[in-house]
């Protein structure tokens, strides 16, 4: 049975099988060193150049970078070993797989080869240590957000990725041909959360993919993204949402701070976000205020915001009250879609959260009055006979509720601080990359 590279200081002079990747090969006159690596670690693999090991030699002899080894061998002690001060004493080395001489990037560092020459050859990118890391905390951070949502009574659920149409009012949708009707692939699970909303589910979450047509090319948006969704009802007001929300999150980062928190700032040379401060909160308003007077800047656009002033505000939220996060709330309904709640100043009940420079959630209370979400539905230009099935949930009684929804790689990147989001997606895709 293989052995992980990483536990090989339980077994101290008894015989093992590990296997791994070739990283790395010193050919010296009188003894060899490969360096192999798994997914756990590295590990040296000392071979003396003397007749008894004849035929190890000529393996490693013609041996390329990359290759796979299985190896048969005894962990020895050895204390001038850089690589956790042991050594693998082979018997036996059987080559796997032998990579080409030459490799079309050089893998040790990023900055070795251009982005889009690693992303044409991601499989390769992927073996860096950083990247494993990466997404072993990716792992992490979506079992603590599923974990959270279990332990207080929520619901999973799968909704269809195949759509009669949008849900999302105004946003672009990739259409299918579904034997002989046009249907759309799904940018959103939003109407089947609250149809379970109407079905007394009361909690529900979902993690899954959900496709965007939108021909962006932007550092943060993708075609094919995976989102953390939920919804919850008998709310007050979409404060109940925020206040969820932020401990959901500060739950995940916690945890990834007890079990990655010393590798992520060794490789990444980050800190995991302070969880002990609770999230600031101002209006859209006052927000715009902030802008206009701390930062002398006024965007171009009246009922939303821009790039810069979202990094701007999160600025101020780390000057003002040490965090990295901000709550903004109270949007303009023109910068909303129709199923946001209204207040009484015609302003929505929702919010975005700002973490970092960047929005990584909107959330709101939903309309559940079916004549007030139809007249919205108007304003919006949106005829309510298009969206009758979703009309129809709300017509038998349906709970005050609210939910947000999260990209899963939009907030790995936050959290790493990385600058685009290719670099924190399993396989990226945009309007320009279908491969591999």
């Amino acid at each position: 049975m293989k052995i992980d590279i990483c536990k090989l200081k339980d077994y101290e002079n008894k015989e093992i099988t590990i296997q791994g990747f070739v990283d790395k090969i010193r050919n010296l006159q009188y003894v060899q060193f490969v360096i192999l690596r798994d997914s756990t670690g590295k590990v040296q693999i000392t071979i003396e150049k003397n007749d008894e090991n004849k035929e190890l030699v000529e393996i490693i002899d013609n041996l390329t970078l990359e290759s796979t080894l299985k190896i048969n061998g005894k962990v020895s002690i050895n204390e001038k070993v850089k690589l956790g001060g042991l050594e693998v004493i082979p018997s036996n080395i059987l080559v796997t797989s032998k990579s080409l001489p030459e490799l079309p990037l050089d893998i040790t560092s990023k900055d070795n080869a251009l982005r889009e020459t690693r992303l044409d050859y991601r499989f390769l990118d992927l073996r860096r240590e950083e990247n494993n890391l990466f997404f072993r905390c990716e792992t992490l951070l979506e079992q603590a957000f599923r974990e959270y949502c279990v332990n207080n009574g929520f619901i999973e659920i799968h909704t269809p990725k195949i759509a009669a149409g949008a849900a999302e009012s105004g946003a672009e949708v990739f259409k299918i041909d579904y034997f002989g009707q046009t249907a759309c692939l799904s940018q959103s699970p939003q109407f089947y959360k609250q149809m379970a909303m109407s079905a007394g589910f009361d909690k529900v979450f979902e993690i899954g993919p959900a496709f965007r047509a939108e021909n962006s090319h932007t550092s943060y948006h993708a075609t094919e993204i995976n989102m953390a969704d939920i919804e919850i009802s008998w709310i007050n007001s979409f404060s109940d949402i925020m206040d969820m929300e932020e401990v959901w999150i500060k739950y995940a980062l916690d945890k990834l701070k007890n079990v990655y928190g010393e590798e992520i700032k060794r490789l990444f040379n980050v800190e995991i976000s302070d969880t002990s401060i609770k999230f600031p909160r101002i209006t859209f308003k006052e927000a715009k205020e902030i802008l206009k007077e701390e930062y002398h800047f006024i965007g171009e656009k009246e009922d939303d915001f821009e790039r810069k002033e979202e990094n701007l505000l999160c600025e101020y939220a780390k000057k003002k009250y040490n965090c990295d996060f901000i709550f903004i709330t109270k949007f303009p309904f023109a910068a909303r879609p129709f199923y946001h709640m209204l207040d009484d100043d015609g302003l929505t009940n929702s919010y975005d959260l700002l973490f970092k420079g960047v929005e990584i959630t909107t959330g709101a209370q939903r309309e559940h009055r079916v004549d007030i979400l139809t007249n919205q539905m108007l304003e919006k230009g949106i005829k309510p006979e298009s969206l009758n099935f979703y009309l129809d949930f709300f017509k038998y009684g349906c709970p005050p509720h609210g939910g947000f929804a999260i990209g899963i790689a939009r907030i790995m990147m936050q959290i790493f601080e990385i600058d685009n989001i290719r670099e924190a997606t399993f396989i990226y895709r945009g309007p320009t990359r279908l491969n591999p």
